[in-house]
């Protein structure tokens, strides 16, 4: 049993551009890469934060149409385990923790669980680690999907 809950992004964002997938695009709504010909949309989004300096917004994909999400929001996306990531902490105020940390792909849940375990640290992003990119939010469970705004 894993002592996070994902939130894959279940909203479009800004500047949608419809494309066909050439595949291996990550795909945010259900945390996996996509196949060759899948219809998906590339646009801006902006992880749930409070308003702060540490608000940003960045390019995603996920599927043009209606996606039923991720196998389970109770484990690390299985299609992502060995992919290194970057694990970006964040306090109440939606700060950026010195919990932060980049892992390498080796055992990926146990280094989800340690920063999120960390003092202060409230919700962690997972982010690309060659682009800087958003791929998902991870709480404690039972914490609220968002932060407070």
């Amino acid at each position: 049993m894993t002592d996070f809950r994902i939130h894959p992004i279940t909203e479009p964002g800004v500047d949608p551009v419809a494309m066909r997938a050439n595949g291996g695009e990550p795909l945010r709504c259900c945390l996996r890469d996509a196949r060759a010909q899948e219809d998906i949309v590339l646009f801006n989004y902006e992880p749930p934060l409070p308003d702060n300096p540490y608000r940003e917004r960045g390019a995603v994909f996920t599927h043009a149409a209606t996606c039923p999400g991720p196998d389970s929001r109770s484990s690390y996306p299985a299609a992502w385990l060995d992919r290194p990531q970057v694990l970006r902490a964040y306090d109440s105020r939606g700060w950026i923790r010195p919990a932060t940390r980049v892992h390498d792909g080796t055992d990926a849940e146990a280094q989800l669980t340690a920063v999120l375990a960390e003092p202060g640290v409230v919700e962690v992003h997972s982010r690309n680690v060659a682009y800087g990119c958003f791929m998902f939010r991870v709480t404690a469970p039972g914490d609220s999907p968002s932060m407070p705004a």
